[in-house]
């Protein structure tokens, strides 16, 4: 079975360095990856969040939200990190929609990153698109050479909702 998100990589360096956007080359490659990849994978690869609009933006509530099999890579030796990623929010005006987060988080799988670095990034992509009242991501990682590690990032101090 081919990875071919290394493949998309790849396309997407030449598509920034300007080389197949000259040659007119980039919608043809990336619809050639596009009809070889699993429905599953083209909605990974197509994932954004999705914002709503809260229902009830005049009562502070908690959103809890576990996604337990969050994966990612490490950078230093390509292995795979295991996590559960834990979001706890007190929406304002805007809610996440929850299997676009899914597809979202599903998107870091095959990203050589560190649970720091893919904690904060998150943490902000939550933070700049839903403008909350409260925000906490923790990245709670599997043990991986007898090292656990849990990455908490927050907002500053809870409002009792």
């Amino acid at each position: 079975m081919k990875n071919y998100s290394v493949q998309f990589t790849y396309i997407d360096n030449l598509y920034q360095q300007n080389w197949l956007c000259q040659a007119g080359l980039y919608n043809f490659f990336q619809g050639m990856l596009d009809s070889m990849m699993k429905y599953g994978e083209r909605a990974i690869r197509k994932a954004r969040l999705e914002i709503w609009p809260n229902p009830n933006p005049d009562r502070d509530y908690d959103i809890n939200i576990s996604f337990a099999e969050f994966t990612c890579l490490c950078p230093r030796s390509g292995y795979p990190d295991f996590a559960t990623i834990i979001v706890t929010y007190v929406p304002a005006d805007k809610i996440v929609e929850l299997k676009a987060l899914k597809l979202y988080l599903n998107s870091f799988r095959d990203t050589a990153i560190s649970h720091e670095e893919v904690t904060n990034r998150i943490f902000n992509d939550l933070s700049k698109r839903l403008k909350p009242r409260y925000l906490e991501v923790v990245g709670d990682f599997n043990p991986r050479g007898n090292v656990k590690t849990v990455i908490r990032v927050n907002s500053g101090e809870k409002a009792s909702a």
